[in-house]
């Protein structure tokens, strides 16, 4: 699979402590899980690679993009699920998306097939009419990434997306996301290790700012079909702590 996103070299200092130390990583398309204990760094990289943060030391491109001198073209290439998404309650579902489509600056004639393009990519077409008010948790998270979905950007960032959800929202969030991975570079931030089995091809394992592991989830585990425990015995093993926090 091609390459889409590279980062080299970087190193981010934050509030007198090394947050990344010289991470080196290829994304290709497909889904890769970020794994690591709190105060690894997983927040940091997704602040430089969403452009909340601009990089310090190091360089991150994107298909030739840099975030910083390219900085437009760059956000207009990235799709980003915060971990604590919110939207208006008062707006439509579809209201909200097409809101989103205008900020990602999509063509107005544009905007309304890209609306339902993102609606039925998360299962929400159905529910176009509905207010966000009126959304369970799991519906919320689908919303937020249909508005990181609806310009079509190459990457999608997604932290912490099944957090707080039910069992059954956080299998069928799975179903989304492994649905994405098939034309998309995802990086998706997450401590659970149920979804990493569930969805990732790739992990990536950070501890105190530094990339650990970087393989396929079936070579970090050595099984072809992996499961959470096989993962959670792994990561134990290699940071020397209990699962993921």
């Amino acid at each position: 699979m091609n390459t889409v996103l590279r980062i080299n070299g970087v190193r981010h200092d934050y509030r007198g402590r090394t947050a990344l130390r010289d991470v080196d990583l290829a994304l290709p398309v497909g889904v890769t899980a970020l794994l690591g204990p709190n105060g690894a760094g997983k927040s940091t990289l997704l602040g430089l690679l969403s452009t909340v943060l601009s990089p310090q030391r190091g360089r991150v491109e994107l298909n030739g993009l840099d975030p910083v001198r390219d900085r437009r073209r760059y956000r207009e290439s990235i799709g980003f699920l915060p971990q604590r998404f919110t939207a208006p309650d008062q707006l439509t579902v579809a209201e909200f998306v097409t809101l989103s489509a205008w900020w990602r600056r999509v063509p107005r004639r544009e905007r309304g097939p890209a609306v339902e393009r993102a609606l039925e990519a998360t299962g929400l077409g159905e529910r176009a009419t509905s207010k966000v008010g009126e959304l369970s948790g799991g519906m919320l998270r689908r919303l937020g990434i249909a508005q990181a979905l609806v310009n079509e950007p190459p990457v999608l960032l997604l932290d912490e997306p099944t957090v707080g959800l039910d069992p059954r929202q956080r299998n069928a969030l799975r179903e989304v996301i492994t649905e994405l991975g098939a034309e998309h570079t995802v990086l998706l931030s997450t401590h659970l290790t149920e979804d990493v089995a569930a969805v990732a091809e790739r992990v990536v394992v950070l501890d105190e700012g530094r990339v650990v592991a970087d393989s396929t989830l079936a070579e970090l585990t050595g099984e072809e079909t992996s499961t959470a425990s096989s993962l959670e015995a792994v990561y134990e093993r290699l940071l020397g702590v209990g699962v993921p926090t």
